[in-house]
């Protein structure tokens, strides 16, 4: 049992390490595969002086931090003026799905939706606006990013939020909240004042790692992201894929930049931090008990309304289009319905929707496993990992994928394990387990031991009342942990590709591929199917503890 820590760590820790150390070595000139065996900085001044790698540094750290930036700040007011109302359970509510439904599923609907085509001009044309036709707009690709940040930021407030709401349950924050209230602060300068100090640090992690991702998102950016040129992730991909291997150092140079360029942005953010936290002690303490209550509260509302409408709206178009045998602008709906699009693609989309089935399924079980493994080491040595080790979870997380997945494909090429099923577990086993042990952390801490004491001391053994008692009571958080860990492989595009070295065909690989061709219909398919998988294990997760505790009460809402 004590060496499952180390294990865990070994499985998902070294890779990244070693993938780093693989593409450092190319970024300097080494790879002798293509008979480069002295080291050089000359790949650095190739990849200075390339033209797009100005725009390309631009658009990435711009949309990377404004789109971070504006989704704390939504959440943040949102929570400071709404916690124990009505309209903040709601919102609680309806965190699930949308956590749940890919990026890439997301940002295609989000692109059926506002483009100069989409459902939105279509709802107001041509009654409203005059248009027979689609407007001469640079809606989706714009050079500015701006589609880009808000389809990162439908995705990152929610998760910010859910980070926010976790940090809440361990903070005491009703009590803070409820004496600020009682010495005349209003809601939302009470919890500004109350709150927010001291659950920032505990969120801190969390909004660096959707710093990092916002900073070098792949997915999306291909997506809804300029295109001339293109973000530096998106950039340093295409020098990937050339055809001319010489492009394999300059590309590995550009994703040792992309991990510097996040490395100093997320530096950048922390001095910020401090610098924010020492102009503001005077003002959190000078006894100002009004915040701009009114306008925080009618803001953040309409905000988040409008990220949840376009998320809906994005999930609904989806399923129009993959009916769709007919639907010309400006109409709002389909003249002519079909399943067309099903009926023709149903070989290819059994075959990616199986490889990520198993992919995904198979890489969850083993993350929940071995994070069930640490914790109970935990439970039985009677002590719990400390704040090195939650940043070793985030460490994933905060480095981009493109720096170090190109050194994990070369070490499964010398392995010979490249393109096979283990290789691919392997690496979305990389990123899911992070995900499912901070999800399986808390429930598993909290869980009252006192039942584990009753049985011990009638003489079950420590592994017959781990079987028979805390995994029972523990089949909700444990089946959740298992719903995030498939929606978290179900996303993962970079390390299909990679890795995958296109033997491996899933529904994110080809929902992103398809969606430069413009053929709505076939994207509609397997962006839908793409975004159902993971709500369908969700809806699982739900259900299953329900009926088979259906005649224990008390475990089926435990």
């Amino acid at each position: 049992m004590r060496t499952v820590p180390v294990l865990t760590l070994m499985v998902f820790l070294l890779p990244v390490l070693a993938g780093l150390l693989s593409t450092i070595l190319p970024a300097f000139g080494y790879l002798p595969v293509i008979g480069q065996v002295s080291f050089s900085t000359t790949v650095w001044t190739e990849l200075f002086a390339h033209p797009a790698l100005p725009s390309a540094l631009f658009a990435s750290v711009s949309s990377g931090i404004i789109a971070t930036f504006l989704s704390l700040i939504l959440s943040l007011s949102f929570v400071a003026a709404w916690q124990g109302t009505n309209s903040f359970k709601k919102v609680r509510q309806l965190l699930a799905p949308i956590l749940a439904i890919p990026h890439s599923a997301l940002a295609i609907g989000l692109a059926f939706l506002i483009a100069p085509s989409g459902w939105i001009t279509r709802s107001i044309s041509p009654w409203a606006t005059g248009w027979d036709r689609p407007p001469d707009v640079a809606i989706i690709h714009d050079e500015w990013g701006l589609s880009l940040i808000l389809g990162l930021m439908i995705k990152e407030t929610p998760y910010l939020l859910l980070m926010i709401l976790a940090a809440l349950d361990q903070s005491q924050a009703k009590q803070r909240l409820k004496l600020a209230q009682t010495l005349g602060y209003h809601p939302v300068a009470a919890w500004i004042k109350s709150v927010l100090p001291v659950i920032y640090k505990q969120i801190r992690l969390p909004i660096y790692a959707v710093l990092a991702f916002s900073l070098s998102v792949v997915d999306i950016a291909l997506i809804l992201g300029p295109t001339t040129p293109p973000t530096l992730s998106v950039l340093v991909l295409r020098w990937f894929n050339d055809p001319d291997l010489s492009y394999r150092t300059i590309a590995a140079a550009g994703a040792l930049l992309q991990l510097l360029v996040v490395v100093g942005i997320i530096f950048i953010w922390w001095i910020t931090e401090k610098i924010i936290a020492g102009l503001s002690k005077t003002w959190l303490t000078n006894g100002t008990r009004s915040l701009a209550e009114t306008p925080v509260r009618i803001l953040s509302r309409v905000s988040l309304n409008s990220i949840y409408t376009l998320f809906f709206g994005s999930l609904l178009v989806i399923v129009l289009w993959s009916f769709t045998r007919r639907w010309r602008y400006p109409d709002f709906l389909p003249s002519v319905w079909s399943s067309q699009s099903w009926d023709r693609n149903i070989h290819n989309l059994l075959w990616s929707s199986s490889s990520t089935l198993t992919i995904g399924l198979i890489s969850s079980f083993i993350a929940v496993i071995l994070v069930v493994a640490c914790l109970e080491n935990e439970k039985r040595r009677g002590k719990s990992a400390g704040a090195g080790a939650l940043w070793l979870v985030y460490f994933p997380l905060m480095i981009p994928q493109v720096s170090f997945l190109f050194g994990v494909q070369v070490l499964t090429i010398k392995a010979g394990i490249d393109a096979s099923w283990l290789a691919m577990i392997w690496s979305h086993l990389l990123f899911v387990l992070p995900y499912v042990f901070l999800s399986l952390t808390d429930p598993y801490r909290q869980q009252d031991d006192r039942y584990i004491k009753v049985a011990l001391s009638m003489g079950v053994s420590p592994t017959r009342a781990f079987w028979r008692i805390r995994l029972p009571m523990l089949l909700r958080p444990l089946l959740f942990a298992l719903a995030i860990g498939f929606a978290v492989s179900v996303a993962q595009y970079l390390p299909t590709l990679f890795i995958g070295g296109g033997k491996f065909s899933t529904l994110t690989t080809e929902a992103v591929n398809l969606s430069a061709s413009g053929n709505r219909r076939i994207i509609a398919v397997y962006a839908l199917l793409q975004a159902l998988l993971p709500l369908l294990c969700f809806a699982t997760a739900l259900a299953l503890p329900n009926i088979i505790f259906r005649n224990r009460r008390a475990l089926k809402g435990h």
